[in-house]
């Protein structure tokens, strides 16, 4: 499978000055500009930078920002699902998993996390992919925002569906360990009905599992 990449932009103005969400961009564009030293919710900002230089070159990596005049101030990661996750088992070339989305404080609630969403999804080339992310209320700011748990996913729905990302059911061990984690999906309008049906068995691959050992009995 080609992943093909197509830029995207948008401007627009918030109370602390004009902010720019664009991408997919590669490394050699992600150096131009000052990455935040406050983006440190995966691991310091020196270092997640360093990864998000690396997925940004990977075939099927997309990177896109959010950035004052030189400073980013946010992004959003796809890519393929981690060997180590279910997620990869089958290998589609297809499915991309939404590996990260960071704002700083100072621009929460700008609307920024929306923002690069909709600007991932102007790329026409996103309806060819099944695009997932694995959303566990562990990896949730509730000290930064004062929300409780629930209210959290309430805005997190929110957001992921500005995306067109709506939440999907699975008996994924991990996400369903806690009744507000949840699997959210978009499925784009070119995906062939082979990969959807081979999608739905991840989603539900204990249960596949253990019915093929019934079977084989």
């Amino acid at each position: 499978m080609e992943h093909v990449k197509t830029y995207h932009s948008l401007t627009y103005k918030t109370e602390l000055g004009p902010i720019v969400i664009e991408g997919p961009l590669h490394s050699n564009e992600l150096k131009q500009y000052h990455f935040h030293e406050k983006l440190t919710a995966f691991r310091p900002a020196e270092k997640q930078f360093e990864a998000l230089l690396s997925i940004a070159d990977f075939p099927e990596g997309r990177i896109l920002v959010a950035r004052t005049a030189s400073t980013i101030v946010g992004y959003v990661t796809y890519l393929h699902p981690d060997p180590l996750e279910r997620w990869s088992e089958f290998n589609m070339d297809d499915l991309l998993e939404l590996g990260a989305i960071e704002i700083i404080p100072d621009f929460r609630g700008a609307g920024v996390a929306s923002n690069l969403l909709k600007v991932s999804m102007l790329d026409r080339y996103m309806e060819n992919y099944i695009v997932i992310s694995t959303e566990y209320y562990w990896h949730w700011d509730l000290d930064g925002t004062k929300l409780s748990i629930w209210n959290y996913r309430k805005v997190m729905e929110k957001m992921m569906a500005t995306g067109g990302l709506l939440p999907a059911p699975t008996d994924d061990p991990e996400i369903i360990s806690h009744p507000a984690n949840c699997l959210m999906v978009r499925i784009g309008k070119n995906v062939s009905e082979e990969s959807i049906e081979k999608f739905d068995k991840l989603r539900f691959l204990a249960r596949n599992k253990y019915r093929n050992m019934r079977e084989g009995l």
